[in-house]
């Protein structure tokens, strides 16, 4: 029997939000994100230590007995909302929620525990634009070790594992200084992309690639939309309070009647996919109408969080132009977003055929 799903924050995950809140505003200030997007480590790993290490956030999703948290996917969507909120460049989509779904499906304790502790980070070695239950990319398996090249790897340079699918059907561990990571020039800064080479790396199996890929994407799918959330948040809150301070014609903007018009319309998109991804994430945590719960949240994600960041950009004026205003960061996470796991298209795509309703 189905059960309605629960889209309010318990007082725990509001305690969560509250902590990670606190040490973003100290440890991940705007100009300090943009300072290391222009320099040769976008990467904050002292701040991943301070997520992974200090509050034990890298494990959320790992069971306790192998070395985790125990907690759910509520959890782990409270955390990206606040790291969308940052955009803070850390690789906590990507290991602990992506590479660590991959590992549990697999059911390797060993590297789960690692990755759990914050430790070691992994990356799944799938590109960031892939759909779940999309065909993937995968090298070549001869007498046991990988060939191949793989593009589009999100956190591939602050990796210290890959997870690689190879052409026998396996998922094998691959260490990182086995294999070659060139930077791709990213539209987005703070989640970098590269391309991956491997020429004869040696690689430990796992597991079958194809279920274990298919739930690591669905979850990053999923919880993508709590990351979108957090974003079109922060932009719209931001926004509000420009325009009550910024004053043109000796009234605040924000006064102005279209003005007002837009920005109820943003509140309203915002409200929506607060439930959408709410859903999505209460979905992951219980088994419920999963496929259909995500595919709807990420049809709905992308298109508010892209809105919301260009209307804050127009309405912020000439600032929202400059580099120095960290609206652009926004932008660009909101845009690269907009491809990652599946476009809003591929999932409203998956949602006809999983509700059996087909294009005319």
């Amino acid at each position: 029997m189905s059960t309605q799903p629960d889209l309010l924050y318990s007082e725990e995950e509001e305690a969560l939000r509250a902590a990670v809140r606190d040490l973003l505003t100290d440890h991940c200030a705007p100009a300090d994100v943009i300072a290391r997007t222009e320099s040769g480590t976008p990467h904050d790993l002292a701040l991943w230590k301070s997520l992974a290490d200090g509050m034990g956030l890298a494990g959320l999703l790992v069971p306790e007995a192998q070395g985790g948290q125990g907690a759910t996917h509520r959890e782990a969507a409270v955390v990206l909302e606040e790291l969308g909120r940052a955009i803070a460049p850390v690789p906590y989509l990507t290991s602990a929620v992506v590479a660590t779904e991959a590992l549990l499906a697999c059911r390797d304790e060993e590297l789960l525990g690692r990755l759990a502790s914050g430790r070691t980070i992994g990356a799944l070695a799938v590109g960031l634009h892939s759909a779940p239950g999309a065909a993937v990319e995968a090298v070549r398996v001869d007498n046991g070790t990988l060939h191949g090249e793989l593009t589009g790897i999100a956190d591939a340079a602050a990796a210290d594992v890959l997870l690689v699918p190879a052409d026998d059907g396996g998922l094998y561990a691959v260490t990182a200084d086995a294999v070659t990571v060139t930077p791709q020039v990213s539209l987005d800064l703070t989640r970098p992309l590269a391309t991956v080479t491997l020429d004869g790396a040696p690689g430990r199996r796992l597991g079958d690639a194809e279920p274990a890929v298919r739930r690591a994407l669905r979850s990053a799918a999923g919880l993508l939309a709590s990351e979108q959330l957090g974003l079109a948040d922060w932009t719209l809150t931001e926004t509000v309070r420009y325009l009550k301070e910024r004053k043109q014609f000796n009234r605040p903007v924000g006064g102005f009647q279209a003005l007002k018009h837009r920005l109820a319309q943003l509140w309203l998109e915002v409200v929506n996919l607060r439930a959408a991804a709410r859903a999505a994430a209460d979905a992951l945590a219980t088994g419920e109408d999963t496929d259909v719960t995500v595919a709807v949240a990420q049809a709905y994600a992308a298109p508010v969080a892209v809105h919301a960041a260009e209307e804050a950009l127009q309405l912020h004026g000439g600032i929202g132009m400059t580099w120095e205003h960290p609206v652009h960061l926004y932008l660009k996470r909101a845009k690269a977003d907009s491809i990652a796991y599946g476009t809003a298209g591929a999932h409203r795509e998956a949602l006809a055929e999983l509700v059996d309703l087909q294009a005319p």
